[in-house]
């Protein structure tokens, strides 16, 4: 039992497993590593990676990398290397050391050849379908291939012939000889290269034969690879190529149970075709979960790894709500950035009574919840525009905001009455009227009345105008994610572009990337993409409120 005063160290598994490996000598330091094939752009689920693996490296004093596993030269791009290595360093907040499995193609044929010389692979001519059909089913074993008794002259000689560019593509692979009746397939002979004439984006055309992940796998230091279940049927295959490649101090693997959020798209195949299909202007389309989308829109580095420790570490798969990851959000902008104000839905209110050209500048705290932000100069005039939905004609119950009659204060202003309103010929209101009183000034210490509405407003002679775009769950929640086919249930409602915005002028200033809560509306973020000097774009990073609450 611990002493009453001494602290108490929770560890979860993988942990528990490196502290063992060290005290009992396995490894001198620790050397952990994000190995993403560059095929596509990073998600949120691979952010839990990515932080994973770097905090245990900084936990134990140790190394973390970033190793591509640019195995597979179809469907890799440079443009997904520039993405990964700029998300990867955004999320750690850091740039790792940056690796290839490409760099270590040389070493990686030299273990091949070691391989064939001990007699554990051989050169086959079956085809990729007749491969499948020799290496049986879960309830029944597979088949030798004809070509597994080859000398291994024959199968040196082949394989420099593959190496050499003598055979097409699919013509010849060389598998690992491991045991055609083992119980789990991935050890019934598994390719470990294949013939592929294709231009590599690192090595060019040096190479037309390519190692298969899990022969590539080992390779570059490593002492612990920090892989997602999917991989723990492989690892009794990665154990055996460390061990007969004879690797002096081989790496261990140790899986851990990847994030599903709920009600979002992350299966690389549905994102892509989200994005050919135009329904999405692309992998960053704020919309998405893609780690350069959450940024477009304005989620933060810190966000995502408060996210992730609230999510911890699991052998078992569950999933996670994504009302979580917007919890996180608006805990991390809250009290961190300024408020402003901003008039989606703009509606003119004229003060019939105050003096026509005047314009006074009121002080108005950055942030009522954080006093250290200090406070700006806000302009207030006779003309304002405020929200459409803050003036009724005929209110309903306990709507405390303008009518006819009533009085509300204006944030960080004056009281006014609304006295009247005027409307075009379909009957929609164009200006409302009201009165101020001069001594009701926020901050006058005026405690003659009380008013049960507060509205924000912005002046309209000096007011910035933008566009503002709405984001909601490209899911129809109510349907679920997927159709029977595949299809996802797009919801016909995830975007909602408003082009006639107004803001307090200070908003002028802001930069793309820059963060700020509006009132009453939400949190919003200066667009990376498409704002200009002459054009400004907000995106909604967030509501306010919500109901969800993380577990304590």
């Amino acid at each position: 039992m611990p002493e009453m005063n001494e602290e108490v160290i929770s560890r979860n598994f993988i942990e528990n497993e490196i502290d063992k490996d060290l005290q009992e000598g396995v490894y001198d330091k620790v050397v952990t590593r994000f190995p993403p094939e560059p095929n596509g752009y990073l998600h949120i689920g691979h952010a839990k990676s990515i932080l994973l693996n770097q905090g245990l490296a900084k936990e134990y004093g140790g190394t973390f990398n970033l190793r591509f596993d640019d195995t597979n030269p179809q469907k890799e791009k440079e443009e997904f290397v520039d993405s990964i290595s700029k998300d990867v360093e955004w999320i750690c907040g850091e740039k790792p050391p940056v690796y290839f499995a490409s760099n270590y193609f040389d070493d990686m044929y030299e273990c091949a050849l070691k391989l064939i010389r001990k007699g554990k692979a051989y050169v086959c001519d079956l085809s990729a379908e007749e491969i499948r059909e020799y290496r049986g089913t879960l309830k029944e074993p597979g088949k030798d291939s004809p070509y597994r008794n080859r000398s291994v002259e024959e199968n040196l000689s082949l394989f420099e012939g593959m190496k050499n560019g003598e055979f097409e593509d699919g013509s010849r692979v060389l598998r690992a000889k491991i045991d055609m009746s083992s119980p789990n397939i991935n050890m019934r002979d598994p390719v470990i290269y294949r013939v592929a004439h294709l231009h590599h984006h690192n090595t060019g055309d040096k190479w037309c034969i390519y190692p298969m992940y899990d022969f590539a796998h080992a390779i570059e230091g490593v002492t612990h690879s920090i892989c997602t279940l999917e991989f723990e049927d492989h690892r009794p295959l990665y154990d055996w190529v460390v061990k007969e490649c004879e690797f002096e101090v081989p790496p261990r693997q140790i899986e851990f149970a990847k994030m599903y959020l709920t009600n979002v798209v992350t299966g690389k195949r549905y994102i892509k075709k989200l994005v050919e299909d135009g329904i999405v202007d692309g992998w960053d389309d704020p919309r998405l979960v893609t780690i350069t989308a959450l940024r477009r829109r304005g989620y933060t580095a810190s966000s995502i790894r408060k996210f992730m420790e609230l999510c911890g570490v699991s052998k078992s798969n569950s999933s996670v709500d994504s009302a979580m990851l917007e919890y996180c959000i608006r805990e991390d902008l809250k009290m961190s950035q300024p408020r402003m104000m901003a008039v989606l839905d703009p509606v003119k209110l004229v003060i019939d009574n105050y003096e026509e050209g005047k314009i006074e500048y009121l002080d108005v705290p950055n942030n009522q919840e954080n006093p250290e932000l200090g406070t700006r100069k806000v302009p207030f005039g006779r003309e304002l525009y405020i929200e459409r939905e803050d003036f009724k004609i005929d209110p309903p119950r306990k709507y405390f905001r303008l009518f006819p009659g009533n009085e509300v204060r204006l944030m960080s202003a004056y009281f006014v009455t609304c006295t009247g309103y005027e409307t075009d010929e379909d009957g929609n209101v164009t200006i409302v009227h009201a009165t101020y009183d001069p001594e009701t000034k926020s901050g006058s210490g005026f405690t003659g009345r009380k008013v049960k509405g507060t509205i924000h407003w912005v002046a309209a002679d000096t007011a910035a105008k933008a566009e503002v775009r709405l984001y909601e769950n490209i899911v129809d929640e109510e349907k679920g994610v997927y159709n029977e086919d595949g299809s996802i249930n797009v919801n016909p409602n995830s975007l909602t572009v408003l082009k006639e915005c107004y803001m307090e002028p200070a908003l002028k200033e802001a930069k793309p990337g820059d963060k700020f809560q509006f009132m009453r509306t939400g949190f919003f973020c200066v667009d990376t993409k498409d704002t200009t000097t002459e054009h400004m774009v907000f995106n909604r990073i967030v509501s306010l409120k919500s109901s969800y609450r993380p577990n304590k």
